[in-house]
């Protein structure tokens, strides 16, 4: 089941970069135009081949990370899908036709190492398909709080900081709604009557829309220098944590802790480094046009 779990997450991560740059390609065709209409430029937008193909290949991702945490643990899916900036960066340097610099060859490689070494030290092992009520009471509360205090924080904050903390609370929303989907998969044992009867699902997707409108207020307060490690850590953090409390998944401590901590600084360190780069900065196309592109261009979810 490991290797089926992570085939499904990486093609979830894959499949979501490919959306993200299709997408992006789509919008440097429809360029943002000053004073226009938002809704006039999304139905432009939606005339878009790549556009619409991004849309279908975001419901095929949804439908592959719901697959993985189906036959795996919240603690193993998750970090997986931090991928995502890996294949961004493929995926974008084919499409855009730009060869990445080195030292974003260098943060690739950091970030794929530090994910597989934090990955094989946690060793993070299966847990029940579905959480008691009394665990959700502890790690959604938990959670909620969580976001709550950090908005708190964020609140008089600016620039980096800000983001940072805004980036950390999107990242905490975006753990807590794939634990949310995991446990309305879980349901699926009983029959798809049993699911929707649930609520689990209805709650995945207001988790999942408080995540999207936290991230696009994250990356709106700073770079994506400053939010995108907190993401990245966030996410795979939370998502362990919730494993442990919701599922009763197994997360080797001890001795191990230290590779663990050394995975958790490289995959931080190849974070900071992507994020630098165009490809997943969405600026690829920035030397084309005229390096008007900073600032316009459109920004997606970051699951």
């Amino acid at each position: 089941m490991i290797a089926v779990t992570v085939l499904l997450a990486l093609l979830a991560a894959l499949t979501n970069a490919s959306a993200s740059v299709l997408q992006r390609r789509a919008a440097v065709q429809e360029p943002y135009p000053d004073g226009g209409s938002a809704v006039r430029r999304l139905a432009r937008l939606l005339r878009r081949p790549y556009w619409l193909a991004g849309a279908a290949l975001l419901a095929v991702a949804g439908l592959l990370q719901a697959g993985a945490l189906a036959v795996g643990s919240l603690a193993l899916v998750q970090p997986l899908l931090a991928t995502e900036l890996l294949f961004t960066l493929v995926v974008g340097g084919v499409v855009f036709r730009r060869r990445p610099a080195l030292g974003t060859w260098l943060a690739f490689v950091a970030l794929a190492a530090g994910l597989a070494l934090f990955l094989l030290a946690a060793a993070p092992g299966a847990g029940r398909p579905t959480a008691p009520p009394r665990a959700w009471l502890l790690g959604g509360g938990g959670a909620l709080g969580l976001v709550v205090l950090l908005m708190a924080v964020a609140r008089p904050t600016k620039g980096a900081p800000r983001a940072a903390l805004i980036g950390l609370a999107s990242a905490v929303c975006f753990g807590t709604t794939a634990a949310l989907l995991k446990e309305a998969v879980g349901l699926l044992q009983h029959g798809p009557a049993a699911m929707f009867a649930h609520w689990s699902p209805y709650a995945t997707a207001g988790a999942g829309l408080v995540a999207f409108l936290l991230l696009q207020s994250a990356l709106g307060a700073g770079s994506l220098t400053a939010s995108q490690p907190a993401l990245t850590l966030g996410d795979a953090l939370t998502s362990v944590v919730l494993g442990w409390v919701l599922f009763a998944e197994a997360i080797h401590l001890g001795l191990r802790m230290l590779p663990e901590a050394i995975g958790v600084v490289l995959i931080g360190a190849g974070s900071v480094g992507l994020a630098r780069a165009p490809a997943v900065g969405r600026e690829w196309d920035a030397s084309a046009r005229g390096g008007n592109a900073t600032g316009k261009h459109v920004r997606g979810a970051h699951r």
